[in-house]
């Protein structure tokens, strides 16, 4: 008895543990799901804004906004471009960690350019603008680079696989269209049996027979005690008996 509880009370803390552990996956997919809804909340916001920004302010400020929306669009792109490419080509895990190295200046020069945003002194945010733009091209050259040329071999595979699937398609098309049925294997007419006799003659297969064949052999010699007869001697007539 005692041990019969001893099982049931086992599989009782392992249903609890169990179902403890399902919930605990479960919230944390859960706050996983809502932070990343809340962070592309924020950064579809953030975009908005510096859209605005880009297209209202005129000088310095502007320009700024200008920039980080470059930077972000280029960034965020070539980042979903390395990371949907990268679950059917393991050669690009090496392009997404050069870009993981390049991520790193890109939020270093985009939180740059977000303090600027609120500097008072245009004239001394006007000096910076020069070298802030040139550090905005070469990250967002160097990402350009790394997603056309990933998008690019995406492509090439996709070619490369659709010349082979029609290669193949065209070959079954071809067999498919070859309905012509082998024309039946012509019957060998038998050899001729051989002759019973001297006196049988010989024929194959087809060959016409000819009238002297037809007629029975006449012996070359006469049978003693019987006449030869001729052709034009006439039949002795019998005696009469009366």
């Amino acid at each position: 008895m005692e041990t019969v509880i001893a099982v049931f009370a086992v599989l009782f803390l392992l249903f609890v543990a169990g179902g403890a552990y399902v919930t605990f996956k479960a919230v944390g997919a859960a706050k996983r799901g809502v932070d990343r809804t809340i962070t592309q909340a924020r950064r579809t916001v953030e975009d908005h804004t510096l859209r605005a920004k880009s297209m209202v302010q005129i000088g310095p400020a502007g320009e700024i906004a200008q920039l980080r929306l470059t930077l972000r669009t280029s960034m965020r792109a070539t980042q979903d471009a390395l990371h949907a490419g990268v679950a059917d080509d393991e050669s690009l895990k090496e392009s997404l960690g050069l870009f993981q190295r390049l991520s790193a200046h890109g939020q270093e020069l985009d939180g740059e350019l977000r303090r600027l945003e609120s500097e008072p002194d245009r004239a001394t945010l006007a000096t910076r603008l020069p070298e802030l733009r040139r550090r905005t091209e070469r990250i967002t050259e160097s990402a350009d680079a790394l997603r056309w040329a990933a998008r690019d071999r995406a492509r090439r595979f996709a070619d490369d696989d659709l010349d082979t699937l029609s290669t193949q398609i065209g070959v079954e098309a071809d067999a498919l269209r070859h309905w012509t049925r082998p024309d039946p294997v012509t019957q060998t007419p038998p050899w001729p049996e051989a002759a019973a006799g001297p006196g049988d003659r010989q024929t194959w297969p087809g060959q016409p027979r000819s009238a002297a064949a037809d007629e029975p052999v006449q012996p070359a010699i006469t049978p003693p005690g019987r006449p030869r007869a001729y052709p034009w001697q006439k039949k002795p007539r019998p005696e009469s008996t009366t």
